[in-house]
């Protein structure tokens, strides 16, 4: 009997255990080769189907339009942070950020460092607890294009409602990737590191049109340059082997279950068991972020006290309700329930919270 928690990571975060057993099952002689698929050389044929196989499913899966080339680049998407205004940021342009919380903020952070950088929405004001809508955002003249991140892991908002604006638009969907259907015409670019929905970390996963790499930088060191990596289709070094090993099979997961719109109104249904627990609690629970931009990947709660969320903690803990503390930067908790987490363990939690607050009356 394999013993398996409930899991709520905000990221590396738990994967489909049919999947983790496939692998496993293949790792030390893959297909018969006598070495593990990490042994091979990447040049090899069993590495290139791979390779090859994955790229074709993720255009499948995620429905990507073919004037988009698809990257597997390493360093995570925190390299994009850098990767995306080197490339696209030039001299007499500005970037302009969303900044809808601590994500956001890094990727801005960064970017100053190519060019100027400007905020074209800020939410600070309202304490980061919601999205913007497209009416709000305050383009300035000589944009080059507009960075928002789809889904705040820390903050626990999320689009709703995609922006619609006359620059490119570049998003960083790595805590909601491929978790819901998105409209690829607003899109120019959009990146992601694996480590939430789509496999284990070390990897970064990246959609971009061509139109935008015709007009890339040219004066930065080649790895650093999309329209390289787009020309040696990603395998102008050695590739993450495990990550897109394990992004071909979670993306086979992902197909055989319905694909995206199945992923989508799963994803609905599980955060709804959540949302119900603590918008029924008269206050027990409570959540920070306004209705109409509440995650459905990072669903973000507190307590009454920092004592009772102590307890509440160290309670669910016993119960193998393991990482449900909120980051460290803002304290209270937060479950996070990516594509392969399973109804039965988010039921788990909606009861030991509804339970938990019988036992413990304020």
């Amino acid at each position: 009997m394999i013993r398996r928690i409930h899991n709520f990571s905000a990221g590396p975060s738990t994967l489909p255990l049919e999947v983790l057993q496939e692998a496993q099952a293949e790792f030390v002689d893959y297909h018969g080769a006598g070495m593990a698929l990490i042994e091979m050389s990447h040049r090899g044929r069993h590495f290139e189907q791979v390779h090859h196989e994955a790229m074709a499913m993720c255009r499948k899966v995620y429905q990507v339009p073919a004037e988009f080339e698809v990257l597997f680049l390493q360093g995570g998407a925190t390299l994009q942070f850098s990767m995306v205004p080197m490339n696209l940021l030039r001299q007499g342009t500005r970037a302009a950020y969303v900044d809808s919380g601590s994500w956001a903020q890094g990727a801005m952070s960064d970017a100053r460092h190519y060019g100027e950088v400007y905020a074209a929405w800020d939410g600070k004001s309202c304490h980061y607890t919601r999205m913007p809508a497209t009416d709000e955002l305050q383009l300035q003249t000589d944009t080059c294009y507009l960075h928002i991140t789809s889904n705040e892991t820390i903050g626990g908002t999320r689009y709703v409602d995609w922006p619609s604006v006359d620059v490119p638009l570049v998003c960083d969907m790595s805590s909601d990737y491929m978790s819901r259907p998105i409209p690829w015409d607003r899109f120019d670019l959009v990146y992601g590191g694996l480590q939430k929905n789509l496999g284990p970390a070390g990897m970064a996963l990246v959609f971009v049109r061509n139109s935008v790499l015709e007009h890339c930088n040219r004066d930065i060191g080649r790895y650093l340059r999309y329209d390289v990596h787009a020309e040696k289709d990603s395998m102008f070094n050695t590739p993450p082997v495990f990550p897109i090993y394990m992004l071909g099979k979670i993306l086979n997961w992902m197909d055989a279950r319905g694909g995206l719109e199945a992923i989508a109104t799963e994803a609905q249904a599980k955060a709804a068991m959540l949302y119900a627990v603590i918008d029924g609690s008269d206050s027990y629970f409570y959540c920070p972020v306004d209705a109409g931009s509440r995650s459905v990947m990072n669903v973000v709660f507190r307590l009454t006290t920092e004592e009772l969320e102590k307890r509440f903690l160290e309670e669910a803990e016993s119960a193998e309700l393991l990482n449900l503390k909120g980051h460290r930067s803002v304290g209270g908790c937060r479950a996070s329930i990516y594509n392969a987490m399973s109804r039965d363990s988010v039921q788990a939690l909606a009861d030991f919270m509804v339970d938990f607050r019988e036992h413990h009356p304020v």
